[in-house]
């Protein structure tokens, strides 16, 4: 099946017209048009997605689909021509072909102000769970940790892979995940970014994330063939980590790094926050912007979930890790408790060397700072400092992470 993608932006194109943000700033007049999308020889055209039938997410945009001699629009209020079959659902709208290929447009969870860019390092938007994964029962615990949650696995009997599948990847890039996991999206899948506007800042910055979800982010007027293979995805590190100051964007990026996986560990590190209300708000914060799909561990045992982990990890953070760790070792007044927290970091890096699935790690970079006044804030200054040296020793991939912009770190 050949496809026509005419237009790949959100309805107003980008840049918006008569938007002031530095997106659309940088960018010529018509850059990227209306999304539009035709089967080759005009039979069906799919501009974005439209208001669906109660209790389906939407855009608030009119979708049309039109076929040779007419138009259809949803809800459907006519029988279509024979052979060509249209559904609407929570993943959007599935158009099958006589000859059986399945194209889905995955249809925002919600429209989006188009005159409102969302800025590099804002929190991914609060996922709803998918129906399967809402209702099913919790699974055995894979990891051996108290506190760890399983992702829940994908369904055996699930729809066949789509064809071709057409999303807003930045509405919720975590979105292609769980269409990943459930199945609706398969290797031979070709996935194209649609409804592009200025909630990313720069094409480059478009190309880097489509690399990291693996996701096609073509130029409007290209013809996709979906029986050519799909290409490969580009080589991930197995190793990242990530520093930066407090409100850096930093956990934000460790997110968005992996929201195209089908499983991800969380791996939280943090206190539970005991009668300190503030910090429980924070910690309910991260929680409630997971991904619904993505498993949990909160522990201090990162060697062990490292050794073991057969799925991605992302672990948040180890400025958290350092200061539980001092904690269980009694070691905020120096002594023996100093040397058994060496040993954990020296557990941590030997199992970060030999890491075998991917992982990715934030933390906090404590030497830019003022000297801390105190004996512990020293001690603890040096040892996070120290291991983020060794951890980065070990890493294919580390980054500097400052007021959300990116600053690779080069050997």
């Amino acid at each position: 099946m050949k496809v026509l993608i005419s237009g790949t932006a959100a309805a107003p194109g980008w840049p918006a017209p008569g938007c002031g943000c530095a997106s659309c700033g940088r960018l010529a007049p018509g850059h990227r048009r209306p999304t539009e999308v035709t089967l080759t020889g005009g039979s069906v055209r799919l501009p974005p997605a439209a208001p669906l039938p109660p209790g389906h997410r939407v855009s608030s945009r009119p979708t049309e689909v039109t076929l040779t001699g007419g138009s259809v629009r949803l809800p459907l209020t006519g029988p279509l021509p024979p052979g060509h079959r249209v559904s609407t659902g929570p993943d959007g709208l599935t158009l099958t072909t006589p000859g059986g290929e399945r194209v889905l447009y995955a249809a925002p969870a919600a429209s989006h102000d188009t005159q409102s860019p969302v800025s590099h390092d804002a929190p991914p938007p609060v996922s709803a769970p998918s129906p399967d994964s809402r209702d099913a029962p919790p699974p055995a615990d894979r990891y051996g940790e108290r506190g760890a949650e399983r992702v829940p696995a994908r369904a055996e009997d699930g729809p066949a892979a789509c064809d071709l599948v057409l999303i807003d990847v930045l509405d919720r890039p975590e979105r292609l995940g769980d269409l990943r996991r459930r199945g609706v999206v398969g290797e031979r899948t070709h996935i194209v970014a649609v409804d592009i506007d200025h909630r990313v800042p720069t094409e480059a910055e478009l190309a880097r994330r489509a690399a990291l979800w693996g996701v096609r982010a073509v130029p409007d007027g290209t013809v996709l063939d979906t029986g050519e293979p799909v290409p490969g995805r580009s080589p991930r590190p197995r190793r990242t980590l990530l520093l930066g100051g407090t409100r850096s964007g930093k956990s934000a990026e460790a997110e968005l790094r992996l929201a195209g996986e089908p499983e991800v560990l969380y791996v939280a590190t943090g206190p539970s926050g005991g009668d300190d209300a503030e910090w429980t708000r924070r910690v309910q914060a991260h929680r409630d912007r997971r991904p619904a799909h993505w498993g949990t561990a909160e522990t201090t045992d990162l060697a062990g979930l490292l050794r073991t982990a057969e799925v991605p990890m992302l672990i948040d953070g180890l400025g958290t890790w350092v200061a539980a760790v001092f904690d269980e070792c009694d070691a905020w007044s120096g002594g023996d408790g100093r040397d058994a927290v060496t040993a954990r970091c020296d557990e941590l890096v030997a199992a970060w060397r030999q890491a075998r699935a991917q992982v990715v790690a934030v933390s906090d970079e404590v030497g830019l700072g003022v000297v801390p006044a105190t004996s512990s804030g020293r001690m603890f200054r040096d040892v996070l400092g120290r291991l983020n040296q060794r951890l980065a020793l070990e890493s294919e991939d580390v980054t500097l992470v400052a007021a959300g912009r990116l600053l690779p770190l080069p050997i």
